[in-house]
């Protein structure tokens, strides 16, 4: 867990661009996480593309996925989705929704994706799927309402991950780090699952394995390897975001400038 707040908001704008880079979320999705201290808060950026997120852009929530201070900017329609979790769920501490291409063959055909290779073990031995119109019929797809993000909530249970039938993928971590290896190798997994069908029906991993492996890859030392490698691919694609303060340090300079 990051020393401070600041450097708390900056890793979450970090994972929000890594995401992006590595084809988790593309316009669409965001990525949020529990404040350390205050399990009734959460911080999540405003509406904004992933791949452009900043640490200023980042706000904080109650778990009414309310923002704590006024916020005259616009907010993502679906941060009930993050709310009704971390409501749900006290041993979640980071959230991801996502439209991945890679996933989403399986939540318009209706088919589970499981473990077939040894990183994909963290999504966990199964994937249960949430059907928005089950419950509400017709809608626009869109979780803006508390009771659907209560009901998605529901479906996740004490899984890692959860399948929306025709519309995306949402994933839980203990933290903001482990959420991103999760949400890469889900779609990692996912990808060559379907590569394998080309080939003949995919072995998946046996229970044991998931077991073990899921474990192994989600020990610090390896969650620290990935993230360094994904940030480092980022910042040399010349993706990675400024420092929290560093805009504002800039205009003030500016400012100064013109005096």
């Amino acid at each position: 867990m990051p020393d401070t707040l600041r450097d708390l908001i900056e890793e979450l704008a970090l994972a929000n661009r890594i995401l992006a880079h590595e084809g988790v979320l593309d316009a669409f999705g965001h990525v949020s996480v529990r404040h350390p201290a205050d399990p009734g808060r959460f911080f999540l950026a405003r509406s904004r593309s992933p791949l452009l997120v900043e640490p200023a852009d980042i706000l904080e929530y109650t778990l009414d996925s309310e923002p704590v201070r006024p916020a005259k900017v616009r907010l993502y329609a679906e941060r009930v989705i993050h709310g009704c979790i971390y409501q749900a769920r006290s041993d979640v501490m980071a959230v991801c929704h996502h439209h991945a291409a890679a996933v989403l063959p399986f939540c318009v055909a209706g088919k589970p994706i499981v473990p077939v290779f040894h990183v994909g073990a963290t999504i966990g031995a199964e994937i249960p799927f949430w059907d928005q119109h089950d419950e509400f019929g017709d809608t626009d797809l869109l979780v803006v309402k508390p009771e659907e993000g209560r009901s998605l909530a529901r479906a996740l249970g004490q899984h890692s991950v959860v399948l929306m039938k025709r519309h995306g993928a949402t994933v839980v971590g203990g933290g903001l780090k482990e959420l991103v290896s999760r949400s890469i190798f889900l779609c990692q997994n996912a990808e060559y699952q379907l590569r394998a069908h080309l080939l003949g029906a995919p072995t998946p991993l046996h229970p044991g394995e998931i077991t073990l492996a899921g474990a192994l890859n989600l020990k610090p030392s390896v969650v620290d390897r990935t993230w360094e490698y994904w940030r480092l691919r980022l910042a040399a694609a010349g993706g990675s975001p400024p420092r929290a303060g560093a805009a504002k340090a800039g205009r003030r300079g500016k400012r100064r400038g013109k005096r």
